[in-house]
């Protein structure tokens, strides 16, 4: 088989993306490869098909108990001999899997980089052909990044031990350039295919919220969420206890995880949540690397995290399977506080120690950066991690805000008159007492009650942070990486002071966008949804595995839109292989039967089989051929709008035109290509251009830039597939 049967027949999936290809052609050529791809991108794809087609054995190195025994549940039930040995085995099963590695019963292994050094797994290694060893979570190596694991760097002692170097795979969500480097030096990876992805989640909507009474916030959020499942992030675990508490006392159906649990309890309650026994988690960040849960609906960030790096993962840890998710951060002074503590915390002393605290009280600064931005919150990840944006993604609390502007002129003057007058030397938090003439007794003792501009202000304290951060982020004032950080002057500060430029800051007004309700999400029966999931479920207990690991919610939600009639139809349903099609296909094809009326003959995409497909939800479907095009060639951008402006008013999901995009690739009317400095753009192939497709240039920030237009007639061509692009994976 090549690589795409082996995709089809094990995974369910008829193409691979663009830099799962790319990776996986490496490494079938023998050479050693690096992957930077976001969370849900499809990184263990990467190396599985390969491990399947290769001679011999992949080990698979991975940070976490958890993460191994979800992987290997998903194999084994997909079909693949796989096995993982860690501390949850003893040593005699520990030998007995190994002895089954050495003849061949299994193809991927997945082991703790702890295990690495041990006697009996050196020994298994030599006498083993590896024909590849895969690291997952490859930025634990690196001090550099947000979760430096001292155990990965046993990595490149084992691989020495072995006779033959084998093919080393590296893989990771979340590495900035410097990150990169590093994980190439350390394992010393031989002139490898590297292939970034871009970081974009496009089914992820960013949200931030300054929040003065968090729970009230959280459960204002949660209240219409009761049948989605996600995950409440806290930074202490004190406040996960409490959370959690007042959560059950809510009425939610709630557990909790931390490293203060004993390894029952943390097992217990990670189960309940993988099982959706509890259907909200509330967890420090101790929880979830590991966790390949795919329906994660949403991520609530109870506090600021300590980095954009743990961030993005951790809020990429909602919507693995491609459905529409929501991540929200909540955020306060106090959370700054608190990260400042945490970093001091350290115990270690020495130079390496101290270079390193400085360099976290820098990203905890980024990350206050991006809790206070008016700008695309997207745009603001991407850029951290090196990518080029051009655009505002509409996808996000900023962008979907609208804002008044509001003079800051004279506001702005008094809080640099002060920051002067208290000689540079105070925080926030003191900047703001005095200007609202506070009879804190810090600030009387330090005689700063005498100073002129003592209740110089009558704005309110939030309205003066949320000026000091724009300050901030505008270079008229600079805070210190230090350990209680101080405010001083920025580069920018004088020439304000002593000339009669206007300042004008954007506030929130009022929100324009609410994410829409999972009932809404999806064009389908939600009866036959459930039902499916019911019978998932039911499956999922006798196989005592959670239920994503016998199908995806995408996979189900694909059933509903093709509604296979047999075991073929059910095999082009993306994320079905012919093993699962074989071990389960029955029952759901016996549901879907049971569920709906056999009578649909034009096919499923006929405007009869929709309807069949939407039953019991009026007003949706109407006629599609109502959405409106333009008359004049337009960008996909403008396309997504006019459809949009339909999917909305009939309860749809909103389709984007990142999606549109791949649709085109897939179909054929565009191909990637990458330029000479590495960037990819989406250009017309020979049948695009027959079909009307131009290119225009256009400038975008001083930049130029190709963009491509469609005729009226493509226009009512993608429009009229909205329903294929909007379940396409």
């Amino acid at each position: 088989m090549n690589s795409l049967q082996t995709l089809k027949k094990y995974f369910g999936y008829d193409n691979f993306r663009a830099e799962q290809e790319n990776l996986i052609t490496g490494i079938l050529k023998g050479k050693d490869t690096l992957g930077i791809m976001p969370t849900g991108a499809g990184k263990s794809i990467c190396y599985q098909v390969p491990a399947l087609m290769m001679e011999g054995i992949t080990i698979v190195i991975s940070p976490l108990i958890s993460l191994m025994k979800d992987q290997v549940d998903t194999l084994v039930q997909g079909g693949i001999p796989a096995a993982f040995v860690n501390s949850t085995l003893t040593e005699r099963q520990i030998d007995k899997c190994l002895s089954f590695a050495r003849e061949g019963k299994y193809k991927i292994i997945y082991v703790a980089p702890e295990r690495l050094l041990t006697d009996n797994f050196i020994s298994f290694g030599q006498t083993t052909n590896i024909s590849m060893i895969a690291i997952d979570e490859a930025h634990c190596i690196s001090q550099w990044g947000n979760d430096f694991r001292p155990s990965y760097t046993r990595i490149p002692s084992f691989i020495k031990f072995l006779q033959r170097k084998p093919i080393i795979s590296a893989f990771t969500a979340t590495a900035t350039p410097q990150v990169k480097d590093d994980i190439i030096n350390i394992l010393e990876l031989a002139n490898p295919t590297i292939s970034i992805s871009s970081f974009d989640r496009p089914n992820l909507f960013f949200e931030t919220k300054r929040s003065t009474k968090k729970f009230n916030d959280l459960a204002s959020f949660l209240k219409d969420k009761h049948d989605q499942t996600g995950i409440v992030y806290c930074n202490t675990r004190n406040n996960v206890e409490k959370v959690h508490a007042k959560l059950i006392e809510k009425g939610f159906e709630a557990t909790y995880y931390h490293g203060g649990l004993s390894d029952n309890e943390r097992l217990t309650n990670q189960e309940n949540f993988i099982y959706d026994r509890a259907k909200v988690i509330v967890a420090t960040n101790a929880f979830g690397m590991g966790i390949d849960k795919s329906n994660v609906s949403y991520i609530v960030h109870y506090n600021m995290p300590m980095n954009i790096e743990s961030y993005y993962q951790e809020a990429g840890r909602a919507g693995r399977d491609g459905t529409e998710a929501h991540c929200i951060l909540l955020y306060s002074n106090q959370d700054i506080q608190t990260s400042l503590f945490l970093i001091e915390q350290k115990a270690e002393t020495g130079e390496e120690t101290e270079f390193l605290k400085v360099l976290d009280r820098k990203k905890l600064q980024a990350m206050d950066n991006y809790s206070n931005t008016k700008e695309c919150l997207r745009n603001y990840i991407l850029t951290y991690f090196g990518e080029e944006v051009r655009e505002n993604c509409g996808n996000c609390s900023n962008c979907s805000t609208t804002y008044e502007e509001l003079d800051i002129t004279t506001e702005s003057k008094k809080i640099l008159s002060t920051v002067h007058r208290m000689k540079e030397r105070y925080g926030v938090r003191l900047i703001i007492d005095v200007l609202t003439g506070s009879k804190n007794k810090k600030l009387i003792d330090f005689n700063l009650h005498k100073l002129s501009t003592y209740g110089i202000s009558n704005e309110t304290k939030e309205r003066l942070d949320e000026i000091i951060s724009f300050l901030l982020e505008e270079d008229y004032l600079f805070k210190t990486s230090d350990q209680y950080p101080i405010i001083k002057l920025g580069k920018k500060a004088r020439d304000f002071l002593f000339g009669d430029e206007q300042l004008i800051m954007k506030t929130r007004k009022a929100s324009i966008k609410e994410v829409q309700k999972e009932g809404q999400k999806h064009a389908v029966n939600r009866k036959l949804l459930e039902l499916l999931k019911e019978t998932r479920l039911n499956l999922a207990k006798v196989k005592k595995v959670p239920a994503y690991v016998i199908f995806h919610d995408s996979t189900l939600l694909d059933m509903c839109i093709k509604l296979p009639k047999n075991i073929e139809d059910l095999q082009r349903v993306s994320g079905v292989g012919t093993v699962k099609a074989e071990r389960f296909g029955e029952q759901f094809l016996k549901a879907i039967a049971e569920f709906v009326p056999s009578k649909t003959t034009e096919g499923p995409w006929s405007k009869a089989s929709l309807s069949a497909q939407v039953s019991g939800q009026e007003g949706i479907i109407n006629d599609i051929s109502q959405i409106e095009v333009s008359k004049e060639p337009t960008t996909v951008k403008g396309i997504a709008d006019k459809i949009n402006c339909y999917l909305i008013e009939n309860g749809y999901k909103k389709i984007s035109a990142v999606k549109i995009n791949d649709w085109l690739v897939k179909q054929g009317f565009l191909e990637i290509v990458r330029d000479d400095d590495g960037k990819t753009h989406k250009i017309p192939t020979e049948k695009g251009v027959k079909s009307g497709i131009t290119t225009e240039d256009r400038i975008y920030r001083g930049e130029n830039a190709s963009i491509n237009l469609y005729p009226e007639e493509f226009q009512r061509f993608i429009a009229d597939n909205t329903m294929k692009i909007l379940v396409m994976r």
